[in-house]
């Protein structure tokens, strides 16, 4: 956005409505970032072998609609927070909604346990390094997003990063997901959105200064 159309809009009131995100472009910049993550996960990790026994599996649709509930939550969040002026006085119970539904069914997975499989719902085989495996996948995203968001002249820049960091977050635990083994509820609800908090606090510490324009 040339600076001249900027105090130009912002000079109209706070009512104007916002421009839209050139969303081919966006879609095109972001769309690599989303590619070589998926290379990495293909090349480092590669697909579960058993995915055809999980998609058989209920659990595993659920934590399918989780994921892509949350990536559809990052793409519509970041496409908001591009443009100053932008309304996301909706973002908040938009994003917490499928983390809300998530944290139900796991707190009703919890309760119909038992003591001994509650330990296995909640930490799973791969608590330890499942975060940090969505947080490195993110960054290819992240960087993506990034790039376009600089272009795009937002006001916002703390928000505008954390934006960035979570939709990155929620695509590449999209694209982790089809490695990961795990599908119980209680996991899911925590490790996952674990992942997804690391690039977004890492964009709301960069975002000003990245986003300066």
């Amino acid at each position: 956005m040339k600076t001249d159309d900027l105090i130009n809009m912002l000079a109209s009131g706070p009512d104007v409505a916002a421009p839209k995100v050139p969303l081919q472009k966006f879609a095109m910049v972001v769309s690599s970032g989303v590619l070589l993550s998926v290379i990495l996960m293909l090349t480092v990790l590669g697909l579960r072998p058993n995915m055809s026994e999980l998609a058989m599996l209920p659990a595993f649709w659920i934590k399918m609609a989780f994921v892509v509930a949350l990536a559809v939550c990052g793409w519509l969040a970041v496409t908001q927070l591009a443009t100053p002026g932008a309304r996301t006085k909706q973002l908040p119970l938009l994003i917490a909604s499928p983390i809300l539904l998530i944290w139900l069914l796991a707190a009703a997975s919890m309760l119909n346990a038992t003591p001994e499989q509650r330990a296995d719902l909640f930490w799973g085989d791969t608590w330890h390094y499942c975060s940090w495996l969505i947080a490195i996948l993110s960054l290819p995203i992240f960087i993506a997003i990034l790039r376009v968001m600089r272009q795009m002249a937002p006001t916002r820049l703390r928000l505008a990063g954390a934006g960035a960091g979570f939709a990155a977050g929620a695509a590449a635990t999209l694209i982790y997901s089809f490695h990961c083994p795990e599908i119980a509820a209680p996991f899911i609800g925590f490790w996952y959105v674990v992942g997804i908090l690391i690039p977004s606090i890492l964009g709301a510490l960069i975002g000003p200064r990245i986003l300066r324009w």
